[in-house]
């Protein structure tokens, strides 16, 4: 589904550069469910953000559903995003003058899907998330695990062929997080491909691998350049 060879994410800082992303080799194939962890700094969410489409300051290779992404300019990568992808944000990134249903419509509307369709799907999703009564809120009207379980609704509602988590349970309490890791499980048995970045030890065995990094380089779970660490 994906592949990346050389890719490569620095920062300018003066005289200095510095590397947040180094020599990223790594190749997710369809259906595959992965785990992306390492300490904080290591680039996990950097490297998300790049699979997503969301960076577009690397450099490298990047092929994608047969794209080669390095080669498109950033609004086409925005078009494939849309398409495909569905995007679990740690920190929500919820539309904060939209409401609950009106937030989880956007995805569907990227993907032309009718206005009375639309509207049953996000009916649905409600109920299954248990939402039902909150669907008239905004986002500043909700606590932090309600911000996160609408966040998710959003990212899977439109069944993306790529679902990309960044601590996707972070603010949940036990109970839902396992319940989000239980719906990961079935999207994925059902053909939906899964990239997650979690500290948890108890999330990433519901994946089939995990890809370490440290200080932006793979040191385990895939063909690893050689670190000066290594």
């Amino acid at each position: 589904m994906m592949e990346l060879r050389d890719v490569e994410r620095s920062y300018q800082t003066g005289p200095t550069r510095t590397y947040v992303l180094r020599r990223i080799d790594l190749t997710i194939r369809e259906g595959e469910f992965v785990t992306i962890m390492g300490p904080s700094g290591a680039g996990k969410s950097t490297l998300l953000g790049i699979l997503g489409m969301l960076d577009h300051t690397w450099t490298g290779e990047f092929a994608f559903v047969g794209e080669a992404v390095h080669a498109l300019p950033p609004k086409k990568r925005v078009e494939l995003n849309k398409r495909y992808i569905g995007f679990v944000f740690q920190k929500y990134h919820l539309i904060d003058d939209l409401t609950v249903y009106e937030n989880l419509e956007i995805p569907l509307s990227y993907r032309d899907v009718k206005p009375k369709e639309r509207a049953a799907i996000v009916g649905e999703t409600l109920d299954r998330f248990q939402m039902v009564g909150k669907k008239d809120l905004y986002p500043s009207q909700l606590s932090g695990g309600q911000q996160q379980l609408v966040g998710v609704a959003r990212a899977v509602i439109a069944r993306p062929r790529l679902l990309l988590a960044d601590e996707p349970t972070g603010n949940l309490h036990s109970a839902q997080g396992e319940e989000i890791m239980e719906l990961f499980t079935r999207l994925n048995r059902e053909g939906t491909t899964i990239v997650q970045v979690t500290h948890s030890e108890k999330n990433a065995s519901y994946g089939h691998r995990v890809i370490q990094l440290r200080d932006g380089w793979i040191v385990a779970g895939e063909s690893a350049a050689t670190s000066p660490s290594s």
